[in-house]
C-alpha cells in the first residue's frame, strides 16, 4: 500500500514539475517578446519551437530523475530538497544551452530573433534574455512548488495518513534517542511502530510507549508477523560485532534498512560521506569541506576579493600607517605567529596598536579591554577592527581566507585542543579575517564555548553562499562592535 502511495506521489510530483517547467518556458518567452517589443506569432509550431518546451521540459525531468529527486527520502529536509531540485534545474539549463547551440547553430533559427536591446540597464540579445529568464522562472517556481508540496504533505501526515511505520532494533540509549528524534521530527511521517531488543531475548515489554515484540533470536518471526516499511538499527557499540550478521538476516526482507551509529554528533562535526573503491566501502569520518571545486572557487573569491579590498582600502591603510608612525615609536605593521589550515603556522600581519611591537608578539591570553600598553590610536583601531586590514595580504598570499575561524596563537591552540573537545577541527579549513562567530558578536573576551560552536557550525554547513552571507554581514557587524577591543 505504501509503495502504491509513493508511486502516486511521484506521478503527481513529476506531472506538476513538468507543468511548472512548461509554464516557465512560456513565461520566459512571453517576457522576452514583451521586453524586446517583438510582435506575437500566431502559428502553434513557431510558438512550440521558440518557447523550447519540447526540449526543456524533458531535459528538466531527466536531470531531476538522475539527481534522484523522486526517490523517497522522508528524512531529507525541505531545504535539502530545494537545493537538490535547484542543482538539477541548473544542470538541465546548461545541457539545454549546449543542445540548442548544437542543434540550431544560428540562434535566430530557433528563437526567431537575435534582436539586441537594453534591459534593466544591461545590453543583451533575445536568446540570452530568454534563457536567463527561463532559468530564473523555473528555479523560483520549482522552489515554491517544493515548499508548498511539503507543507501539504506535512498536514496530511499530521492527520495520521501517509505514515511510514518502522521497527527499531535496539532498546538501549541509542534506540530511545532514535525514537525520540523521529517522534520530534513528525514532518517526516516516520512512525516507530515497535521495538526489537538488541539482546537475544527481550527484557521488557515496552519501550518509549511502544511494544517490544522480541529479541534478536526471534527477529525473522517478528518481522514476518509485524511487517514494517523500514528497519532502524540502533545497536550500541558493545554489540557492534553483531551488525554484519543482522544485515545478512535482514536481506531476506524487502525493507529499507538504516544504521544509526553509536557516535554523538559533536564527534562528527564535518559530516560523513560513504564512497566505494573497487568494491570496498569507505566511510569518510572526517574530511576537509574545501576539497575539490568548492575549495578552488573559494580560493578565487579570496584572491579577487582581497585584491579588490586592498585597492579600495589602500588610501586608508596608508593614512593609518602614517598616523601610527607619527604618534608612537616602532613599525606601523607587526607580525605574529598564528595557526591556520592543517596546523601550519604563519606570520599574520596587523597594524601595531601597542606602544611596542614586542608587546603584541608576547605569548599571552587575549588582550584585556583596559590594557595600558594599548595606544590611543591603537584603541580606536581595535574598536573599529581596522587593525586587521593588513591581513588582506595574508589572504592574497594564501595563508588565510576572507571567511573562516579566527586564527589563534600556537601556544593557545596547544592549550585549547586538550581542554576543548573538537577545537582542533577548526584547522580543517583556513583561518579567516571574518567568520560566523565574529558577525554574531563573539569576539574579544567572549565565551570560547559559544565561539567554538559557531565555528564548527560554519565548517559543517560551509558553502560559497554562506561565505557571501558572512561577508555581507561583516559590512554591518564586522567593524564596530561593543566586544571589539
Amino acid at each position: 500500500m505504501l509503495k502504491q502511495q509513493h508511486q502516486l506521489f511521484v506521478a503527481i510530483l513529476a506531472g506538476s514539475d513538468a507543468a511548472i517547467a512548461a509554464a516557465a518556458c512560456l513565461a520566459s518567452w512571453a517576457a522576452r517578446r514583451t521586453l524586446m517589443g517583438e510582435p506575437w506569432p500566431t502559428d502553434a509550431r513557431t510558438i512550440a519551437k521558440e518557447t523550447l518546451v519540447l526540449v526543456s521540459v524533458p531535459l528538466t525531468l531527466l536531470l531531476m530523475w538522475l539527481a534522484r529527486v523522486y526517490r523517497p527520502r522522508r528524512d531529507r529536509s525541505v531545504l535539502a530538497d530545494v537545493k537538490q531540485v535547484a542543482k538539477a534545474s541548473i544542470a538541465a539549463k546548461l545541457v539545454l544551452v549546449a543542445t540548442v547551440w548544437a542543434i540550431a547553430g544560428d540562434p535566430a533559427t530557433l528563437f526567431g530573433s537575435t534582436k539586441h536591446a537594453l534591459v534593466a540597464g544591461i545590453q543583451t540579445d533575445a536568446p540570452r534574455l530568454q534563457l536567463a529568464l527561463l532559468t530564473a522562472f523555473e528555479l523560483t517556481l520549482l522552489a515554491i512548488h517544493r515548499i508548498v508540496f511539503r507543507v501539504i504533505l506535512r498536514e496530511i501526515r499530521s492527520r495520521g495518513r501517509n505514515l511510514r511505520h518502522v521497527a527499531v532494533i535496539g532498546t538501549g540509549r541509542l534506540g530511545r534517542i532514535a525514537c525520540r528524534t523521529l517522534e520530534r521530527n513528525s514532518w517526516t511521517g516516520i512512525h516507530v511502530a515497535y521495538f526489537i531488543s538488541h539482546r537475544d531475548r527481550a527484557r521488557r515489554e515496552s519501550c518509549m510507549g511502544r511494544p517490544v515484540h522480541s529479541g534478536l533470536v526471534d527477529l525473522e518471526e517478528t518481522l514476518e508477523e509485524h511487517k514494517p516499511d523500514a528497519v532502524y538499527l540502533a545497536i550500541p557499540t558493545a554489540g557492534a560485532a553483531r551488525v554484519p550478521d543482522l544485515l545478512r538476516r535482514l536481506e531476506r526482507f524487502a525493507v529499507d534498512v538504516r544504521i544509526i551509529p553509536d557516535v554523538q554528533p559533536r564527534y562528527l562535526p564535518l559530516g560523513m560521506v560513504v564512497s566505494e573503491l573497487d568494491g570496498m566501502p569507505i566511510l569518510s569520518y572526517r574530511d576537509n569541506p574545501h576539497h575539490g571545486l568548492g575549495g578552488a572557487t573559494k580560493r578565487v573569491l579570496d584572491f579577487l576579493g582581497a585584491l579588490a579590498a586592498l585597492i579600495l582600502f589602500s588610501p586608508l591603510m596608508l593614512a593609518i600607517a602614517a598616523i601610527i608612525r607619527a604618534t608612537s615609536d616602532g613599525p606601523a605593521i607587526f607580525t605574529q605567529p598564528r595557526v591556520s589550515l592543517g596546523g601550519e603556522v604563519f606570520d599574520i600581519y596587523k597594524f601595531r596598536t601597542m606602544t611596542h611591537a614586542e608587546d603584541e608578539r608576547t605569548p599571552a591570553a587575549w588582550t584585556s579591554r583596559e590594557d595600558p600598553r594599548i595606544t590611543r590610536v591603537g584603541r580606536w583601531l581595535r574598536r573599529t577592527s581596522l587593525d586587521e586590514l593588513p591581513q588582506l595580504f595574508n589572504v592574497v598570499l594564501g595563508d588565510m581566507s576572507l571567511v573562516g575561524p579566527r586564527p589563534e596563537r600556537p601556544e593557545l591552540v596547544a592549550s585549547f585542543k586538550d581542554n576543548w573537545r573538537g577545537y582542533i577541527l577548526r584547522q580543517h579549513v583556513k583561518a579567516g579575517i571574518t567568520g560566523w562567530a565574529q558577525v554574531n558578536g563573539l569576539r574579544g573576551d567572549t565565551s570560547l564555548r559559544k565561539r567554538l560552536q559557531l565555528d564548527l557550525f560554519y565548517i559543517r554547513h560551509w558553502s560559497l553562499g554562506f561565505d557571501l552571507k558572512i561577508l555581507w554581514l561583516t559590512l554591518f557587524r564586522g567593524f564596530l562592535h561593543r566586544n571589539a577591543h
